[in-house]
């Protein structure tokens, strides 16, 4: 059994505002910004506290290294105007950064990754408390391995109430490489219903501890989410231990579509509980070993609880797909409720292992799904599962 695990956002709500660009040490307060100089200029100077407000209008890309906050002071990159979200139209990349806040900024139109966060390659000193907040990014990337936000070894992060909308078609809408003790919660990952891109939020490369909760997938990528993945050795955040990710939580989510909205890929333990799937365009789950290194553990401890589950059995002819090398045996599936909407009668699917307690063939009553409310109605018998079942079923 996956232990249950919490990190607390808390340490965003102590965050202070200043800046200046003065040569000696600025006092506190706030510094307005208006063009990418200006922009660099601020970062270079900034010290903990330091708060810079964008205003509106068009941004180049640019690179920034060893932008450092402290504990409750954290350096903040902020729209001066929520309204009228400054937009970057160059790829962005912050490196070894420290208690950094990035809040209500578009990424938009750029050719390659949007935004990168990484520990310009020092594997054992991750970029450390990075924050992202209410931030878009929308048409990036191309047909390679182009992705929306790209997070590598970075430890103790915050991505919230943040919108990526079509990535590059090899690329992911997050790829978290080598992360640790981080959470994505609130957001929106959306993309085609055809052609889609590879993955929308994948982790792997050593990440662990992270959780994914609150989010909505819509047509995200081939795998919506991936728990792990296919990484090189020479990548691995801090050194390959054995796994490609471990001790990962998907809950409360709502995923649409997808050829499958998750896959376990060479993970060593996570739990997806609580989600509601709606559609999904031919598995529902799978169990895969892309890393076939003699001294990785095969892919194995996953848990599938409490969700609810629509499909159509012209589409999803098998619910979850085993891949080989994989220890199927070791998962968990209990409590998930299962409707096939073109045959009530078949609606409980052969799994790789018995399930407990499961449920199903009845129509769930979901309000109208069509147009994005996925809540139970009053008499739904699916209202203990899903994204929408009361706070206390999960307790």
């Amino acid at each position: 059994m996956v232990a249950t695990m919490t990190v607390e956002p808390g340490w965003l709500l102590a965050f202070a505002l200043s800046l200046s660009l003065a040569t000696a040490p600025p006092p506190a307060g706030e510094q307005q910004v208006a063009s990418t100089a200006e922009l660099r200029a601020a970062l270079a100077k900034a010290r903990p506290g330091a708060t810079l407000l964008l205003a509106p209008g068009d941004y180049d890309g640019f690179a920034a290294r060893e932008v450092r906050g402290a504990e409750g002071k954290p350096v903040v990159v902020r729209a001066a105007d929520a309204a009228k979200p400054p937009r970057f139209t160059g790829g962005v990349q912050l490196s070894d950064c420290e208690w950094l806040e990035l809040d209500g900024l578009l990424f938009e139109g750029i050719a390659g990754n949007g935004l990168n966060v990484d520990d310009a390659g020092s594997f054992e000193t991750p970029a450390r408390r990075i924050a992202l907040r209410r931030v878009v990014v929308r048409d990036c990337g191309g047909k390679g391995n182009d992705d929306g936000i790209k997070l590598s070894g970075v430890a103790g992060f915050e991505v919230v109430d943040c919108t990526v909308e079509r990535w590059g078609r090899g690329g992911s809408a997050i790829d978290c490489v080598g992360c640790r003790d981080g959470v994505i919660e609130g957001s929106t990952f959306r993309d085609v219903a055809e052609g889609e891109a590879a993955t929308g939020v994948q982790l792997k490369g050593g990440t662990r501890s992270v959780i994914v909760r609150r989010c909505k997938f819509e047509n995200a990528g081939q795998r919506a989410v991936n728990l792990g993945g296919s990484t090189g050795r020479e990548w691995f955040r801090p050194k390959p231990e054995g796994f490609e990710a471990k001790e990962l939580v998907v809950e409360r989510c709502t995923f649409v579509g997808s050829l499958s909205p998750v896959a376990f890929v060479g993970v060593d333990g996570a739990t997806v509980r609580f989600n509601t799937f709606w559609m999904p365009r031919k598995w529902v789950a799978r169990i895969l070993q892309e890393t076939q290194a003699p001294d990785f553990v095969p892919c194995r401890r996953g848990e599938f609880t409490d969700n609810l589950v629509v499909y159509r059995g012209a589409e999803v002819a098998v619910a979850v797909n085993v891949g080989a090398k994989t220890e199927p045996g070791s998962f968990t599936f209990a409590r998930n409720y299962w409707y096939c909407a073109d045959a009530p009668a078949r609606s409980r699917p052969q799994l790789p292992v018995a399930e407990k307690d499961g449920a199903g063939g009845e129509d769930p009553l979901l309000k109208d799904p069509e147009r994005g409310d996925f809540t139970p109605a009053p008499k739904s018998p699916a209202k203990k599962q899903g994204a929408h079942a009361p706070e206390k079923a999960s307790k």
